[in-house]
C-alpha cells in the first residue's frame, strides 16, 4: 500500500511517516502543495494525507484538482481543530475523511484501515481473499486450508497490487512506480527477482494461486490446478 503525505510540518511529517513504514506502507513526504499535486496526479497512491495549510498551494486547491483531472485516490484530509467549515468545504470537494490536528497515530492507522476495507477485495477483519488465499497485508502472512508462510514487504506489495488489478496485465513499470516509487534506480530484473519470490512463498503456502509471466509486458495473477510457475 503506497502512501503521499503532504505536509509542510517536517518533524510531524517525519514522525508519522516513520510510524506507517512500521505499519508495512509505502510512504513518499512531499512539504509543498505544488510538488504535492505533481506527486499525486501520477497516479501511483493508493491513500493521500493531505494538509489544508501548504506553501505554494493550499490543500483545498490540490484536492479540487485532483477530482477536477479524474484522480480518484482516496484522500484524507489534516485540519485544523474545530474548523468544521474547513471540514465541510473539503469532504464537498470529494475528501474521503478528515482529522484535526493534533491527532494519535492510532486514530490515523484506523482510519487508513476503514479506506483500505471499501475495496471489494478486502473483508471487515482486513484481509484480502483471492482464490483459496487469505492474505494479512500489514501482518505480512498469506494463508491457505493447509499452510501459512509470511512475505517480505515488497512481496507483500507486489501480491496486493496484482490482486487489486486481477482481471488485468500490470506491467513491470508500473510495477517499479507502485512499489519502488519514482526516484528510483529499480529495474525490470528487480520485479523478476520479487515475483519468482512470491511465486516461492505461494508454494510455501500450498496455494493454487499463480503469479503469470506476460513475456515482454508484465503480470497477471490467478487461481488454477495447474500452471507454469516462470521464474
Amino acid at each position: 500500500m503506497r502512501v503521499l503525505m503532504v505536509e509542510d510540518e517536517k518533524y510531524l511529517a517525519k514522525a508519522v511517516a516513520e510510524i506507517l513504514k512500521k505499519n508495512n506502507y509505502s510512504v513518499d513526504v512531499i512539504h509543498d502543495g505544488l510538488d504535492g499535486l505533481n506527486y499525486a496526479l501520477s497516479g501511483i497512491y493508493d491513500l493521500i494525507i493531505l494538509d489544508i495549510m501548504l506553501p505554494t498551494m493550499d490543500g483545498m486547491t490540490v484536492l479540487q484538482t485532483l477530482r477536477q483531472e479524474g484522480i480518484a485516490t482516496p484522500v484524507i484530509l489534516l485540519t485544523a481543530k474545530g474548523q468544521t467549515a474547513d471540514k465541510v468545504k473539503g469532504l464537498d470537494l470529494g475528501a474521503d475523511d478528515y482529522l484535526a490536528k493534533p491527532f494519535h497515530t492510532e486514530e490515523l492507522l484506523a482510519r487508513l484501515r476503514a479506506l483500505q476495507r471499501r475495496k471489494p477485495e478486502l473483508c471487515n477483519a482486513g484481509v484480502i481473499t483471492f482464490g483459496d488465499l487469505e492474505f494479512s497485508p500489514h501482518l505480512l502472512v498469506i494463508k491457505t486450508e493447509t499452510g501459512e508462510t509470511e512475505l517480505k514487504l515488497k512481496e507483500a506489495q507486489l501480491l496486493e497490487l496484482l490482486i487489486t488489478n486481477q482481471n488485468r496485465v500490470v506491467s513491470k513499470s508500473v510495477i517499479i512506480e507502485k512499489i519502488w516509487g519514482f526516484d528510483t534506480e529499480a529495474e525490470d530484473n528487480h520485479v523478476e527477482i520479487q515475483a519468482s519470490r512470491l511465486r516461492k512463498r505461494l508454494a510455501q503456502a500450498d496455494s493454487r494461486v499463480r503469479i503469470n509471466t506476460i513475456r515482454g509486458v508484465g503480470y497477471t495473477i490467478a487461481e488454477q490446478e495447474e500452471g507454469n510457475r516462470d521464474v
